[in-house]
């Protein structure tokens, strides 16, 4: 499977932004440890994997966070895999979103994946598929027609794939024969991830109420205003310091909490400052 605008990213030299790449390498290392040392191996597994009863008997409320770190030692798929889809689908989302806010859902999707899990299953369970999960549920909501390459060959659009695993999980995880695998965690992850992303806004509205960017008003140095007329040197410094604003808000909040008309704002400052402004866009 093969996201086809990861593959860009990746050939334009776009640099891993730093929650993904963090995930990935203590996800890495711990799997190492494992690996090498057998009594850290154990040890970690009894007191880190996620166990129904260890969980509601004896308190160990940090299984339902720390078992999202550790992968299963005797192979490599399940964390190649696991971190491989976190690359495709997560680098994209984190650099629109923000690192804050990514590694909120990354954790928000884990954590309610863990829960549904220790529900449904008494089996001790490891891995991160549950918040990898969330976040491809995330991409096909966010870019639902985009094509995926199953095996690198056969091209199928990331919303139907989605559907796929969906329906997969669903059955999987009320089937009477057991493969191991948590499906259980998987759908936890897709259904908190939707209901998350569809109803956050309810709380962020309200939020961004008083969280808005105050945008340039009359009195400021500025001759330019949106619609009006001016040279194109007024107009550059209009949207360099909308756009500075506007960039800032996401450092603070991420992408998602911008307004409409804010959205709308940066997509329009920056196409205007690509054609025109030639000091920082050549």
């Amino acid at each position: 499977m093969y996201d086809r605008g990861s593959y860009y990213r990746f050939r334009s030299g776009g640099m891993l932004p730093p929650a993904v790449k963090n995930l990935m390498f203590a996800n890495g290392v711990i799997w190492l440890m494992m690996i090498l040392n057998g009594n850290l191996q154990y040890f970690l597994l009894d007191q880190f994997a996620l166990n129904r009863f260890d969980v509601l008997h004896n308190f160990k409320i940090w299984q339902l966070f720390t078992y999202m770190f550790l992968h299963d030692p005797s192979g490599l798929m399940h964390i190649l895999f696991n971190m491989l889809f976190l690359w495709m689908f997560g680098a994209e989302l984190e650099n629109e979103w923000g690192t804050r806010e990514f590694l909120k859902y990354y954790f928000i999707t884990g954590i309610g994946a863990g829960i549904l899990n220790i529900i449904i299953s008494s089996s001790s369970t490891i891995g991160a598929s549950g918040a990898v999960y969330g976040i491809m549920l995330a991409y096909a909501l966010r870019y639902p027609d985009r094509y995926i390459y199953i095996y690198f060959l056969f091209p199928v659009k990331i919303k139907y794939f989605m559907a796929f695993l969906t329906l997969v999980s669903f059955f999987s995880t009320f089937s009477p024969y057991s493969d191991g695998i948590a499906h259980a965690a998987h759908l936890g992850g897709i259904i908190i991830g939707y209901v998350y992303l569809k109803y956050w806004y309810l709380f962020y509205k309200i939020k961004n109420l008083f969280s808005d960017i105050k945008l340039p008003k009359k009195g400021t140095d500025f001759k330019y205003r949106p619609g009006g007329k001016g040279s194109d040197q007024e107009k550059i410094e209009y949207y360099r310091k909308v756009i500075d604003e506007l960039l800032d808000k996401i450092n603070r909040v991420g992408y998602l909490n911008l307004t409409e008309e804010e959205k709308k704002l940066l997509e329009e400052g920056s196409n205007y400052l690509r054609e025109h402004d030639k000091e920082n866009y050549q």
